[in-house]
């Protein structure tokens, strides 16, 4: 039965921490490395319902995607929605280990799973890593075997991530094929995209003026939501550790929900 150093040893190969940002919080952050684990949860964030189901099921360990604690806590006391889930977690007896930033970059991570489910060729990153850096590198890009319309790309982004809907700058009809791909809350790497040569940018939230800058350097972008953009790799992710580690129980949290949710207006 693999130790949770184990598992944090076998993350370290494929989603490298030297590959996070230099303000997250990745690694291990909560739990006794030492101990043995035989039921992992994945999750995109610890909520009150992900946390309450690691509990219950009995997971020794969750591969949080996003950090909990991200900021030091000055205390650990039920007082506070941090402090809570992670009361709860430790007497739970769950480690908690977060990737973050380094599985958005990782080879086999997020942003080059979404190129790959899109079947882009050509797949590069982004941004490139450091000279001294792990393979992988921030973001990717890649082109579209077939062209399409930027609407038409954006409905088979909606299948893919299974979301009702999108928001979208850029005209419907407007041709597409070079793409750049940022999950999560990525505006900041619009100009990277359009410095790639890409002409539609897929990320999952950005600011209003994000979106203006797009509409203004020509650059089409796809917005279906920060949570659309990065379940389906943590899905994924949960797939690969069944695979490193058959002894063990691997599952996708089944209770963590997108906090937003499509409302079409009702016509008069």
């Amino acid at each position: 039965m693999p130790t949770v150093a184990d598992i944090a040893r076998w993350f370290d190969q494929v989603t490298p921490l030297a590959l996070a940002e230099d303000w997250d919080n990745v690694g291990l952050l909560v739990g006794d490395a030492n101990e043995p684990v035989e039921r992992i949860m994945t999750c995109l964030t610890l909520t009150p319902a992900s946390v309450e189901e690691a509990v219950r099921e009995r997971a020794g360990l969750v591969v949080a995607h996003h950090p909990l604690p991200f900021k030091p806590l000055p205390r650990v006391t039920t007082d506070t929605t941090p402090g809570r889930l992670v009361w709860q977690l430790a007497r739970g007896g769950v480690a908690v280990y977060s990737p973050h930033t380094a599985f958005d970059s990782a080879e086999t991570g997020i942003n080059q799973r979404l190129a790959e489910a899109l079947e882009l060729d050509d797949i590069r990153p982004l941004v490139e890593p450091a000279v001294d850096a792990p393979p992988g590198g921030t973001g990717r890009r890649g082109i579209l075997r077939t062209p399409c319309t930027l609407a038409e790309l954006g409905e088979r982004i909606a299948r893919l991530l299974h979301v009702p809907g999108l928001h979208r700058i850029g005209e419907a009809t407007t041709s597409v094929r070079q793409i750049g791909i940022a999950c999560g809350a990525a505006g900041t790497l619009l100009g990277a995209a359009h410095r790639a040569g890409c002409d539609t940018f897929l990320t999952g939230e950005a600011s209003f003026h994000t979106c203006l800058e797009a509409e203004s350097l020509g650059i089409g972008m796809l917005l279906p939501g920060h949570y659309a953009t990065e379940r389906h790799g943590v899905e994924r992710l949960a797939e690969a550790i069944q695979s490193a580690f058959p002894g063990t129980l691997v599952w996708a949290s089944r209770a963590e929900r997108d906090p937003l949710a499509w409302q079409a207006a009702r016509s008069e």
